[in-house]
Formats: structure tokens, C-alpha cells, sequence
């Protein structure tokens, strides 16, 4: 069977482009794979054109905006979502702007569909006492809980992204003045965090215990399950949610029930704003390309 100009562009978009062009992360190209897999079925249940006859003369700013007004009425997806889904094919546009540009005037119809605004939601974050309560869960006694009580001293004091800490490798780490960690961010992005006092002995302690630093470990991430595998993102998740559920026994008041890896994230950059860090450096602290303020302090942390 020919593959479709449509096809033949999507293909080369997620083999190519976001990889090599854009340095997207798997998460994103995740997140943007699925935004076409629900095109292609709001194209051939809504539109009645089969999957295999879509071509980029489909790809127009009418279909994409009753693609997205589908998400929003037949499958109920949140404006969140739906702007995630847009996202998606902006960066398609964008992509057969240069690739294809005799695609210009769909192209450029389609960069300008808005996203839809949604209501901001109260940031919700735990405080220093809330944070030392939690990390006093841990049972140190125990391997799991010195790696434990590491990880999660690390994700506070750092305020990194999940997804950045399971991939600290022990190349990453330096004890030697200046004490910091070579984070791989979104993007391919590369940013150095200083190892504040707080984690030095924890963080220090805990590499030499498992050696970490020596040269065969090197190459290996610091943090692994039970399995000696590296974590993944749900499996960090679980370990907090467990955590939680201890602490919140002992106060509920100090730990919000739902408090996830990236509410640390909040909490972390609340606390530096507190302490009147300036909001520069809390943004490139974190690996923000930008940060927006309200009244008084942070309208959002960004992802």
C-alpha cells in the first residue's frame, strides 16, 4: 500500500523532528504520539475517512478545531488536555512550515487557534515542618530506607523534576568543592544544582555506602528499586504515596492527601520564596524557562 503524504510527514516528525530538532523528551513525544492517535480516530469515526486515506490536505484549521471540540464534548477531556492536544499539532504545523512550506496558509491557521483558558488552580504545597515530619517515616535502619531518606532529602532540597532524579547517574554527582549534580532536564537541557549543606552529609553518606562514585558505577544511576533497575516515575510515586499515608497518621494537618512527587516541586520553590529568594534564581534553580508571579507569591511552578 502507498503511504500517504500525511503518513510520510508524521513519520518523519516523530523519527526526526522531535528528537533531533526539537530534543523533546519521551514523555512529550508520549504525549504527542497520543494526540494523533486521537485525530486519526476522530477522523475515521466522526469523519468517516479511514486512517489509511488521511493526507495532509485533511490537516486543516476547520478538522483540527472540530477535532478539539470532539475532546471536549465527546470524549470529555479537560481543557488541560485539549490544549495539550493542540500543542501537538501546533508543533506539526511549525514542523511542515519548513518541511513542506507549500502547506504555508494551513499552516498558519492552525498556529493560530488559541488554547482554551482554564481556571488556575491553588497551588498546594507542603511546609519545612510538614517535609521533616514526612521524612521522618523512613526507617533508616534499613537499605530501602537510607535510599529512601536520600531520594526524597535530594528531590526537596533540589527541587528536581522525577523524571530528572531517576536519571542521576553517579558521573553526575560531585562531592568536590563546588558541591553540585549535572541535571539532564526537558529538552535535553543541561543545568548544575549546588548540593546545599542540608543534603551534603545525606547525599555523601548514602554514595558511599552504595558505591556509587566508584569508576565501574560511574554510568549507573544512583537510585535503583528492588530489582537494581533505575526507577521509574510511577515507582517514585508509589514509595512517597506510602510515606504520606504514614505521616499524614501522625498530623494530616501538615501533609495534603494528595501530595505527590511534584508537590515537593511546589514546596521546594515556595520555601526559597519565603526565605525572599529572588524569582530569577528560583527559576533557573529549577529549570524553568520562565516565571510568572501573582499577589504575593508564585501564580504557578511551572512543569
Amino acid at each position: 500500500m502507498k503511504r500517504t503524504d500525511f503518513a510520510s510527514a508524521l513519520h518523519r516528525y516523530f523519527r526526526d523532528y522531535l528528537i533531533n530538532e526539537r530534543g523533546c523528551s519521551q514523555r512529550t513525544i508520549e504525549t504527542y504520539r497520543y494526540a494523533f492517535i486521537q485525530f486519526i480516530d476522530f477522523m475515521e469515526n466522526s469523519q468517516r475517512i479511514r486512517p489509511e486515506k488521511i493526507e495532509l490536505k485533511h490537516i486543516t484549521h476547520k478538522n483540527i478545531q472540530s477535532f478539539l471540540l470532539w475532546l471536549e464534548y465527546e470524549r470529555k477531556v479537560s481543557p488541560a488536555t485539549r490544549n495539550q492536544r493542540l500543542a501537538a499539532f501546533k508543533c506539526f504545523a511549525t514542523f511542515l512550515k519548513y518541511d513542506l512550506p507549500e502547506c504555508i496558509d494551513d499552516v498558519i491557521q492552525i498556529q493560530n487557534i488559541r488554547m482554551k483558558k482554564s481556571l488556575t488552580k491553588e497551588i498546594t504545597y507542603v511546609k519545612p515542618e510538614g517535609i521533616k515530619m514526612l521524612l521522618s517515616q523512613i526507617d533508616r535502619t534499613t537499605q530501602g530506607g537510607k535510599r529512601d531518606f536520600a531520594m526524597f532529602t535530594l528531590l526537596y532540597a533540589t527541587g528536581i523534576r522525577v523524571s530528572e532524579l531517576i536519571k542521576i547517574r553517579g558521573r553526575d554527582v560531585s562531592m568536590s568543592a563546588p558541591k553540585h549534580i549535572v541535571i539532564h532536564g526537558k529538552g535535553n537541557k543541561i543545568r548544575h544544582v549546588p548540593i546545599v549543606q542540608q543534603l551534603s552529609s545525606v547525599l555523601g553518606d548514602y554514595l558511599k555506602e552504595t558505591g556509587s562514585m566508584l569508576p565501574q558505577n560511574l554510568d549507573k544511576p544512583i537510585f535503583v528499586n528492588h530489582s537494581d533497575e533505575m526507577f521509574t516515575r510511577q515507582g517514585i510515586n508509589h514509595l512517597l504515596s506510602k510515606y504520606v499515608k504514614m505521616a499524614r497518621k501522625v498530623d494530616s494537618s501538615l501533609i495534603p492527601d494528595s501530595c505527590s512527587p511534584h508537590k515537593i516541586r511546589h514546596s521546594t520553590a515556595m520555601a526559597m520564596v519565603e526565605n525572599g529568594t529572588d524569582l530569577i534564581i528560583i527559576r533557573d534553580f529549577l529549570g524553568h524557562s520562565s516565571v510568572q508571579t501573582t499577589n504575593p507569591k508564585l501564580k504557578q511552578i511551572l512543569n
